[in-house]
């Protein structure tokens, strides 16, 4: 069964994000063997240009430090790539050729270093406007499992 890990930065939580995640991990369980990490945010003590890049950076690495054996890497950017449904689950198909897991990455509110970006596979954007990165999950999910139905030619994509 092919490894997806979706590493995120900062606690979902409970309430409606929470709820949907939920509903569309229970959704995924037959697909794949889903796991999502939840990195823990890097308070901001400076709101100022040097004070959020610390933030970036500490973030981006802790992201970096999960990465190791991942096959292929996505990370979630507004300026990232668009992908219809069915471009992303070839992308997760193709991916599974591989015997190491495919890894979404969901950056804190601040972003991402330009690095961490460079040395993902895809740099994946889910629409031209900023996502909060709770909803980003929550929409990402269930991309990936209009995926799931999409490769498994189960009827749910329209």
């Amino acid at each position: 069964m092919q490894t997806i890990e979706l590493i995120c930065i900062g606690k979902l939580g409970a309430g409606f994000y929470g709820e949907g995640c939920a509903e569309y991990i229970k959704r995924l369980k037959p697909f794949y063997n889903l796991k999502i990490s939840e990195l823990p945010e890097t308070r901001l003590l400076e709101d100022n240009t040097a004070g959020r890049l610390k933030v970036i950076e500490s973030e981006s690495r802790l992201i970096a430090s999960r990465l190791k054996g991942a096959a292929r890497t996505a990370a979630l950017c507004v300026e990232g790539k668009s992908l219809t449904s069915e471009e992303l689950a070839r992308f997760i198909k193709e991916a599974a050729l591989d015997s190491r897991p495919l890894a979404f990455i969901i950056g804190g509110s601040l972003g991402l270093t330009e690095e961490l970006k460079q040395s993902c596979g895809l740099r994946l954007s889910l629409s031209a406007m900023t996502l909060p990165h709770k909803l980003a999950r929550l929409v990402l999910l269930e991309q990936i499992y209009r995926a799931a139905t999409i490769n498994n030619n189960i009827k749910y994509h329209k």
